[in-house]
């Protein structure tokens, strides 16, 4: 990988809650299509922003696999949230590829707004049904990729909620800082 020991002071894993990273520019939230508050980590992102997320959402909907758009982030201790429409395992073709648009389309929706930090859940690994073995690299590659060519971007933090999810993360990163 091409300046390893930077990308990885820039690449950070860490177990916890998307929306208590307050020292983060931007989260990102796993939208469903409508950027409705729905479950999981939208559910948890839009009760901690409060209602005026919703509000400000509802215009911009529909969002398709793979598209993100950013909102301000209200209650929530960060500048935006960007949210993405991560594919449904099994029904979204191709999963891998919808799956770094994601990824890709909020980091230069960041890098666009200028923002310095940004914080990623395990996108599509809930109840979209994506194996986190497989989602894991598709996310920690596109990140390595783009990274370097950013400008503001500094930091792109993975916040895992579980323990396991979070050793999945940082085995996958090993293996590829290794090659």
């Amino acid at each position: 990988m091409k300046d390893e020991k930077k990308l990885s002071e820039q690449i950070t894993f860490t177990q916890g809650d998307i929306t208590s990273q307050e020292d983060i520019d931007a989260i990102v939230n796993a939208a469903n299509s409508q950027l409705k508050t729905g479950g999981g980590v939208a559910g948890a992102i839009h009760r901690a922003a409060g209602p005026e997320l919703e509000r400000e959402c509802l215009p911009l909907a529909p969002i398709a696999p793979g598209e993100a758009v950013i909102t301000g982030a209200y209650d929530l201790p960060n500048k935006n949230v960007i949210h993405c429409l991560g594919p449904v395992y099994g029904k979204d073709k191709p999963e891998a590829e919808l799956l770094a648009d994601c990824y890709r389309n909020a980091m230069i929706l960041a890098e666009g707004n200028e923002l310095k930090s940004i914080a990623f859940p395990a996108i599509s690994t809930g109840i979209f049904g994506y194996p986190i073995e497989e989602a894991a690299p598709v996310a920690i590659k596109i990140t390595a990729e783009l990274l370097p060519s950013m400008k503001n971007i500094e930091e792109v933090r993975f916040v895992l909620f579980s323990k396991s999810d979070l050793e999945i993360y940082r085995e996958i990163w090993s293996e590829m800082t290794i090659k």
